[in-house]
């Protein structure tokens, strides 16, 4: 076995850790921000880096090339977020410029390729170690369990404080495809695109139904023509082996790339940014 490595689902580990600091003054606490990141990072760097060696910061981009797909593509997480107290413009632009500082300054690799998300960075990398070396994922999302059909791919979940295991990531692929993911904007397979931003209900899948669709699939290789068009969508959106090829090959050169921060610069950084509580830490990072 080769050497192991942590990847951090970073923005949706970061965003879980602002909602637990419901206090937090982002016009007076851009400095709070700062430790919340680093903390985090420290915190999994530690409880992991023996077992599964080095923390790999897994970034999303702008524009995410499934919205080529299907452009309703995470549509009502904008709405819901304009529902929210936080000020998330504020949040993300303050999440960018600690992300930039700690990429000069870490000696982390903080992989973000345009137009991908931390999923597609995750899954890419994770699938191009796993055939010889050990890997965990850190993220509370279920998608990455199709990723498990690799044994050297392991899962933790931050917010239930354990390991995910999935018995039969084939199985688990095929119905998170036929149901999609209402919270990415993905509907079933028997609805519209645009279901989830409209008045339009979702068509009800039954289990009589998804067990036709298992059974055609199994004796022919394909659904039914009706289907064809939403099985494809839903499968380009969700079945992480689909990532588009031109994509895969940046996250791997980005990937391959030496850190540009090293450990020499972290206490002048501490200093600079009156992280005291961070400093008393230094050696964890």
């Amino acid at each position: 076995m080769g050497r192991t490595l942590i990847l951090l689902d970073n923005n949706q580990i970061i965003i879980a850790s602002i909602f637990q600091c419901s206090n937090l003054d982002l016009d007076q606490e851009e400095s709070m921000l700062r430790h919340i990141v680093l903390n985090t990072y420290r915190m999994y760097r530690n409880q992991f880096r023996e077992t599964y060696g080095e923390l790999v910061i897994c970034h999303d981009s702008a524009n995410c090339w499934r919205k080529d797909i299907l452009k309703e593509y995470k549509a009502n997480r904008k709405a819901k977020q304009s529902t929210d107290n936080i000020d998330w413009d504020k949040v993300f632009d303050q999440l960018t410029l600690i992300r930039d500082e700690i990429r000069e300054v870490f000696p982390y690799k903080n992989i973000q390729v345009p137009r991908t998300e931390a999923d597609d960075v995750i899954a890419v990398i994770a699938r191009y170690h796993c055939h010889s070396e050990k890997v965990l994922i850190i993220s509370n999302d279920k998608d990455f369990q199709q990723l498990q059909d690799c044994d050297n791919i392991h899962q933790y979940s931050p917010m239930k404080k354990t390991f995910l295991h999935c018995e039969s990531p084939k199985d688990f692929l095929m119905e998170h495809i036929l149901k999609g993911d209402s919270s990415d904007g993905i509907p079933n397979i028997l609805s519209d695109d645009d279901v989830f931003v409209t008045d339009k209900r979702q068509k009800r899948l039954t289990q009589k139904m998804k067990d036709s669709i298992y059974e055609d699939l199994k004796t022919t290789g394909s659904v039914s023509s009706d289907l064809v068009s939403n099985w494809e969508r839903n499968k380009s959106l969700i079945d992480l082996r689909m990532i588009p090829k031109e994509y895969q090959n940046l996250i791997i050169q980005e990937y391959r790339k030496t850190p540009v921060g090293n450990r020499s610069k972290i206490l002048d950084y501490m200093i600079k940014f009156k992280l005291k509580n961070l400093t008393e830490h230094i050696e964890e990072f």
